[in-house]
């Protein structure tokens, strides 16, 4: 199989284990603080990481760290943004600004690396786009929450650029952890201003798990490798299924109720995504990685 077709089908494995924790995060943010639960998460999900492979720290180089910090910024940054949007508005329209990254990465990619949009990605852009309003809207409503809401469109988008600019060639693990270590800072920072409420049960503690390892650890480093070969337009496309499993497992655990424009979005967007991923005879390599050594590749 080649890398190319294992990015995708690993990122798709990620969008679907994003799905599944945000519905499961649903009851369990109603026991412990937002800020709170992400410090325990991306702290617990960094130091796994650490110590099934402590030599990282060999990777460590300044220019390194300068850029895993400014992409965990960036990261953590999203989260909490999206997080006051989130208290200042509703989950629908908080899940259709946030995914507005899936537009705006391929602008980034224009305006700061000077990559190409091709015809297939803007129309791809464009069906994920409707398909998304399509899941998540029941009506549109503009406030101080969706200004947050568009800040941490902006971030996850930055965050994408970057990504796809700075993990070619670099350590891909290492790189992961100093990213993941950034954010669990960042949330520190929000969790600590009204003082800090550990998890209060088990089913708390076990969501913190599985978002820990599995939707945090695993997710960020197989998106931090698949960025390192593929161009950021094409990942953030492919993320944005987040949103479809999240309906299928909020379907299927009775949370939401199956609704045609719920299909129909859906549908669109994985239009969306083998219109982005058919192969094509003009496709060229991506600027991001262009000039970089073949054998990352």
């Amino acid at each position: 199989m080649k890398k190319s077709s294992l990015a995708v089908i690993a990122l798709v494995t990620v969008a679907a284990s994003w799905g599944f924790a945000f519905v499961w995060m649903k009851d369990t943010i109603d026991r412990q603080p937002y800020f709170d639960f992400l410090a325990t998460r991306f702290t617990l999900a960094a130091v796994i990481m650490f110590l099934v492979r402590p030599q990282l720290v060999r990777s460590l180089k300044p220019k390194f760290l300068l850029r895993g910090i400014a992409l965990g910024v960036a990261l953590g940054l999203g989260y909490v943004t999206q997080t006051i949007g989130l208290e200042l508005s509703t989950a629908a329209i908080t899940g259709f600004f946030t995914g507005l990254y899936i537009v705006l990465t391929p602008v980034f990619a224009w305006l700061l690396l000077k990559q190409k949009v091709s015809l297939k990605v803007a129309l791809s852009v464009g069906l994920a786009t409707v398909g998304l309003g399509l899941i998540t809207l029941d009506g549109l409503g503009f406030d101080l929450g969706t200004l947050s809401l568009l800040a941490c469109a902006v971030l996850f988008a930055l965050h994408i650029v970057g990504l796809g600019r700075w993990s070619p060639g670099s350590d891909t693990y290492a790189l992961t952890v100093v990213q993941l270590a950034t954010v669990a800072v960042v949330c520190w920072i929000g969790a600590l201003q009204d003082g800090y409420q550990a998890p209060p049960d088990a089913d708390v503690w076990n969501s913190i798990f599985f978002t820990a390892v599995f939707a945090t650890a695993i997710a960020f480093f197989v998106q931090t490798w698949a960025q390192s070969i593929m161009d950021a337009s094409r990942v953030a496309i492919i993320l944005t299924s987040e949103v479809i499993f999240a309906a299928i497992f909020a379907v299927a655990t009775g949370q939401e109720v199956l609704a045609l424009k719920t299909i129909l979005g859906g549908t669109l967007m994985v239009v969306a995504m083998f219109i982005v991923e058919w192969p094509s005879k003009k496709d060229q390599p991506s600027d991001v990685t262009a000039g970089l050594d073949p054998l990352v590749h």
